[in-house]
This record gives C-alpha cells, sequence and structure tokens, in this order.
C-alpha cells in the first residue's frame, strides 16, 4: 500500500507507516542526537528487534512497558517498537520523587521498566517497591539489577509477530504532571494519537522536514509533535536538554523547519542577546502549547522569528483543541483561537448548564481525540465528564473562558486558581497581566492565599529583570495603581524563580504553600 493510501486510511498506525518509509526511503534520516543518527532503515530494524524482545519476554498486546529515563533515540525507538508489538507505554518523569514514581510504576501496570542511570539513582531509594524486571536503557552498569539495553534487545534481524491494534487500544497512558495533586494516569487510545497525525498534516510536515524537539519524550507536549514528524516521514532532531544557545546552533545547522516549544523556551531564545545572529530561515511553521502564551510574546516571535506559528490550546485527556494560527490572525494573540474542525466547545456554569452567548464559563470539548479514561480511577474519569442533553460525552478543562463574536477562545484563568475575594471573583491573569506591563519585570505569577478579612486575597510572586534596583513595596504600590479596588494585591514577593513543571507550567500550589508556610514562621 502506498504511503498516502496508508495516511488516508479512517485509522492507521504510526509503525505500519515507519515500515513503509524504510522500504521507501531507507537513507533518510529518522532521529538525529549529537553525533548519532538512526535512518528509517535502521529505526524499523531496531523497532522489530525491540518488540520481538517484548514479546519473548511474554508481554502481550494492550500489556504496559514503563520507561523513566532521559531523552535519547533509544528512548524513542523503544516507545515505537513498543507500539508495534501492541503494547502501551507509561512515559515518567525522572523528575518526580522516588515515592512518587513507585506509586506511578505500579499503578501502570506495567510489566518491564526501562531506566538510566539518572533514574536508576532516583529508584534506588523505591527499589523494594518495584518488583519488576528493570533494563537499563543506556547500558549503564553502575545501576543494580539491571539487565544491560544491549544484552536485553533481540538478536539482530530478529522479526516480532505481526499485531494489529484496534483504535480503543490503548497507545500511552501519560501522567498528569502533578500540578493539582497526586498524578492520574491518561489512558489514550491508539485511535487519539491517529488523530493528532491527521489534525498535523496541513502544517508542512513531510520528508523534507526537520523537527527540532527539546522537551522531554515523556511530555504529551512533546509527543503531540514527535508522532506526527515521525508518521510524515520527516527527520527528528533530539534534544536531551533545552538550552537556548546550543537550540539555536541545531536549528541553523540542521536547517529546521518545525518545532514544539512552551512558552518559557520561546521566552529565553528570544531574549538571548545572539538571537538575531542565527540563520532561521528555514522554519516552516512553529508550534506552542501546555502554558500560557503571552499576546506580547507572540508578537515578538512573529516579527523576529521566519514562518508561521500556531498554538494548540488543550489537555493531555483531549476533548477538544482549539488552534491559533498566529502569522494568521495578529488581532487575535490574546486569544487561544477557535475550535480545531470537528472539535465541539461548549462553556458550562457551575450547574453543569451551558453559559449563554458572552459569559465566562469552564471550558469543555468533545472530539474524536479523547481519552478513553484514568486508568484505574472511574471516579476521577466521571469528575472529568461532562454530557449535553443528547448524551455526548465532553472533557472538562477546569479552565474559565469566554467566546469573543467572532468565536475566538479568551482564557481567563483555571477554574481552582480563581480568587474569591470579598465575594467578588479575581482572575489571577488580569493581575499577571499588570505586573508583566511593568518594564522592570521578566516573569509574574498571582496566587490566592487565605484572609481573614476577605477570605482570599491576591498576592503577586515575581522575577524582576537582572538590572533592576526595583523593591517589592514599590512595586505593589505601582500594580495596585492601575487594578481595580477589589483586584488589589495584598502583596508582592521577589523571587529569583518562578517553580515550574518540566515543560514549563508555574507550579501555583509550591508558590501558595511555600507563602503559607513564610507567614507562619513569622507568627511564630
Amino acid at each position: 500500500m502506498r504511503i498516502t493510501d496508508l495516511l488516508d486510511q479512517p485509522f492507521g498506525t504510526i509503525p505500519d507507516l515507519i515500515r513503509a518509509y524504510a522500504a521507501s526511503q531507507p537513507d533518510h534520516p529518522a532521529l538525529i542526537q549529537g553525533a548519532r543518527s538512526l535512518d528509517y532503515r535502521g529505526l524499523d530494524a531496531l523497532m522489530d528487534r525491540i518488540a520481538a524482545a517484548l514479546q519473548r519476554d511474554g508481554l502481550r498486546p494492550r500489556d504496559t512497558i514503563a520507561i523513566c529515563a532521559g531523552t535519547s533515540i533509544d528512548y524513542a525507538a523503544l516507545f515505537l517498537g513498543a507500539l508495534r508489538a501492541g503494547v502501551a507505554v507509561a512515559p515518567l518523569a525522572p523528575s518526580s520523587t522516588a515515592d512518587s514514581l513507585a506509586a506511578m510504576i505500579a499503578d501502570s501496570g506495567a510489566r518491564l521498566l526501562f531506566i538510566d542511570a539518572g533514574s536508576g539513582a532516583i529508584l534506588t531509594n523505591a527499589g523494594e517497591n518495584i518488583g519488576m524486571p528493570r533494563v537499563a536503557l543506556d547500558n549503564s552498569g553502575d545501576i543494580d539489577a539491571c539487565l544491560p539495553w544491549d544484552d536485553w534487545l533481540g538478536n539482530p534481524g530478529a522479526r516480532p509477530a505481526g499485531v494489529t491494534p484496534e483504535p480503543d487500544w490503548p497507545l500511552n497512558i501519560i501522567y498528569s504532571s502533578g500540578t493539582t495533586g497526586t498524578p492520574k494516569g491518561i489512558m489514550q487510545p491508539f485511535s487519539m494519537r491517529w488523530m493528532h497525525v491527521q489534525r498535523a498534516r496541513p502544517n508542512g510536515y513531510g520528508t523534507d522536514a526537520v523537527t527540532l524537539l527539546s522537551t522531554p519524550l515523556y511530555s504529551n507536549t512533546t509527543l503531540v509533535s514527535f508522532f506526527p514528524a515521525i508518521a510524515m516521514g520527516g527527520a527528528i532532531v533530539l534534544m536531551a536538554k533545552f538550552d537556548a544557545a546550543a537550540y539555536l546552533a541545531l536549528a541553523q545547522r540542521h536547517r529546521v523547519t518545525h518545532t514544539m516549544l512552551v512558552p518559557v523556551q520561546y521566552q529565553r531564545l528570544m531574549a538571548h542577546p545572539d538571537f538575531g545572529r542565527y540563520d532561521l530561515s528555514s522554519f516552516h511553521m512553529k508550534f506552542c502549547t501546555s502554558a500560557p502564551f503571552s499576546a506580547a510574546l507572540k508578537a515578538d516571535i512573529l516579527e523576529r522569528w521566519p514562518g508561521g506559528l500556531i498554538e494548540y490550546y488543550g489537555m493531555t485527556e483531549g476533548g477538544g483543541t482549539c488552534i491559533l494560527a498566529a502569522h494568521e490572525y495578529p488581532g487575535k494573540l490574546h486569544t487561544v483561537g477557535q475550535p480545531a474542525p470537528g472539535h465541539d466547545i461548549r462553556l458550562i456554569d457551575e450547574d453543569g448548564r451551558e453559559a449563554a452567548p458572552g459569559e465566562i464559563g469552564e471550558v469543555a470539548g468533545h472530539s474524536g481525540a479523547m481519552m478513553s479514561g484514568y486508568y484505574n480511577q472511574p471516579d476521577k474519569t466521571a469528575e472529568a465528564e461532562w454530557f449535553d442533553r443528547s448524551g455526548k460525552r465532553f472533557i472538562r478543562t477546569g479552565d474559565l473562558g469566554r467566546f469573543d463574536q467572532d468565536g475566538f477562545l479568551t482564557l481567563l484563568d483555571r477554574k481552582k486558581d480563581m480568587i474569591i475575594s470579598g465575594g467578588f471573583n479575581i482572575y489571577p491573569s488580569d493581575l499577571e497581566a499588570v505586573l508583566r506591563g511593568n518594564r522592570e519585570v521578566a516573569e509574574a505569577a498571582v496566587v490566592g492565599v487565605p484572609s481573614p478579612v476577605w477570605g482570599e486575597t491576591p498576592v503577586g510572586f515575581v522575577v524582576l529583570k537582572a538590572e533592576s534596583a526595583f523593591s517589592a513595596a514599590q512595586l505593589l504600590a505601582w500594580a495596585n495603581e492601575r487594578l481595580g479596588k477589589t483586584q488589589r494585591l495584598a502583596a508582592v514577593e521577589l523571587t529569583a524563580s518562578l517553580p515550574r513543571s518540566a515543560i514549563g507550567k508555574v507550579l501555583k500550589r509550591e508558590l501558595r504553600d511555600g507563602y503559607a508556610t513564610a507567614q507562619a514562621k513569622k507568627i511564630r
């Protein structure tokens, strides 16, 4: 079957496409990292060895493996090889605590665990709680009771038994970042990832595309770009760790055409003093997702970085996605765009009724790309679902938003982050925008803290620019002069940095907890 025919199917699999590219363009680079490169012939063969080794070890379709390691070519190949065997992957963040990793591994039901030296050191403290076989993905000999990757792999030339995944089979279990509490396993089926491939087809991916990825492979942010790029037969350049100067050098050297970055990475790249010295004229499309993306930053990227810019708004859980083609709608940069084709986005009130036109409501979405549910947590799955009067299933986002007259969605805040002070709703994003409007401010986040008078009151956490001598008191006075009476900040705390997840989300829970602890110490 021709590759175009494979892509035009209502449902297909990425491993089948890689097999086709191995036949049609065997020498074309598939994965590049540093001095190492793997072409499509080599990737296809390595995937066969991985799938055969999994079958040799008794894993069957719909079983699960867990990977807790840094980004590497072998990590990418392992993920794809598991899919060829119909085995789901639970990619875990090595930055998690030992106890959290042990809990996620146990929850996933993984039959095999793949780690590297970095995660092996963390998991040493949880070793008694992890009773499954382990493989050292980086061949590290320093990890106890681990079989080296080269010894585990199937023999060269090994071929697995054929497996034909069904659309509803689990493809991966993505554990939430933990920004809202205990991580939940988000079960994404094969059909959901196939929809992501289809959604990306108009964006210029192809065999001549070169995609640079600098976010970790355990992140859904990365996978949303990784899978379409490889499914379209392009080359993917992997960065184990983001660094602005190294990113720009790689982009120029490899003539990169596509990339997925989170807002804080764009911010650091645009602020790099040598940004303008690099040749980025090869870029066709840049993508962003996972965290609030300011209109000012989008405008700066459009002005100084060649190629289009697309923002995706959605959840790892799926449901509804909004897309903003910023290069096509420069007057809508304050929004996250319009619902993607075939996506139904509704706003609902506190009572589960649809909000009236122009009103604020919680964003809920339906599409062909939706999680099956939270793994082993039916109650949490039910909490995340909303059904309209016809019985159509939607996924609730927890975000508050409002549609404008053109159908573009403006996000106000996370529902849980909204501050209710003296009976008034305060949206932290409004206050953050005011703080960022000060020339002395590099970053800002606002959280609600308990108040005996108002119930809650807003506190701002600010990172000043390096040369600034502004004080917290000066900034507090400056901001409150520009805020409404009910919005005024109770305090401003200066900090060297904001706590962030691996993909750039500000961890507001840590700010709240840290502030409460500091206030308690003052009382003592």
